[in-house]
């Protein structure tokens, strides 16, 4: 039996020392005040055992992994619908570009993308009655916490600077790709960014994507055949236009985001969230991409 605890102190002592960690998200201002040297990981195995080290309790803004979150929500109200409105190719692009949605009449290439988790937050403000209160509800649900919340201050400040997704949303209604108010879909999708949790919570909350549909508390929110379209997709799209590096390196299914998170996750074994708030170029955390390879080689577990 492997040895996670001694595994997870090792990595973290080793990228403690790494001399470069990236730089802390500037572009979203209240992202910007987070200190860099913060830095966590939790690991939790499908017998629901637990290992954490560093920061792994301190709630920070998991911004672009809420939207598997979204996605897991939706496919649970619609189902293969989804399909229609958005594709599931990897852009090769970063994040929030928006050159291919032109090319491709307003179909975003998969729904981790900007582009696409609009299309995703449009779908739930057409299904919810209250979609900012009922996605909270979801994600209270599934990971078996109702302390998780949205963190006002980040979605205000995203609100107030976020003019690439108002392009993008601009864009998918000039295609006919958008069904409700612009203003009304972005407000949904800023607070979805702003949701505030802890390496301990992503872990939690994901475990049902390593436990074929079921939570913590073994309820059913996602068919086998769902939980499968979505773990292939975090696989090859979930870290934008470096998917395939991430892949190469750790060999994981996994989401990462601009305020620092990662989760990755090995069906039936394992789930792990690692925070750290120093980019690289590409928008994913230094530091975290470093722990999850080490993760991968030291454990000498993978997809592969």
């Amino acid at each position: 039996m492997l040895d996670f605890k001694n595994i997870l102190h090792t990595i973290y002592e080793e990228t403690k020392q790494l001399s470069d960690t990236g730089r802390v998200a500037t572009y979203i201002p209240e992202l910007a005040c987070v200190p860099e040297d913060k830095f966590g990981i939790c690991l939790l195995d499908i017998e629901k055992e637990s290992y954490q080290i560093g920061d792994f309790d301190e709630r920070f803004s998991v911004q672009s992994i809420s939207k598997v979150l979204t996605l897991a929500m939706a496919m649970g109200l619609i189902g293969e619908k989804i399909w229609d409105r958005v594709d599931v190719e990897p852009s090769g692009d970063p994040f929030n570009h928006l050159s291919l949605l032109e090319q491709e009449n307003g179909i975003p290439r998969n729904p981790l993308i900007n582009a696409g988790a609009i299309v995703i937050a449009d779908i739930l403000v057409s299904e919810l009655k209250n979609p900012k209160k009922e996605f909270l509800e979801f994600v209270h649900k599934v990971s078996s916490d109702t302390s998780i919340s949205y963190n006002e201050k980040v979605a205000s400040s995203e609100k107030a600077t976020g003019f690439k997704n108002y392009a993008a949303a601009n864009l998918l209604k000039s295609y006919g790709n958008l069904k409700n108010d612009v203003i009304e879909v972005l407000d949904f999708y800023f607070y979805q960014c702003s949701l505030s949790m802890s390496c301990t919570q992503l872990c939690n909350t994901f475990y049902l994507f390593i436990n074929r549909g079921k939570c913590l508390q073994n309820y059913d929110f996602l068919t086998v055949s769902q939980v499968k379209r979505i773990n292939a997709i975090m696989l090859t799209c979930g870290f934008y236009d470096e998917a395939g590096e991430f892949a190469f390196e750790v060999g994981l299914p996994g989401k990462s985001g601009v305020g620092g998170g990662i989760v990755a996750l090995l069906p039936k074994k394992f789930c792990v969230a690692v925070w750290s708030p120093g980019l690289n170029p590409k928008g994913n955390s230094t530091r975290g991409m470093a722990a999850l390879e080490r993760l991968t080689t030291l454990s000498d577990l993978s997809i592969f």
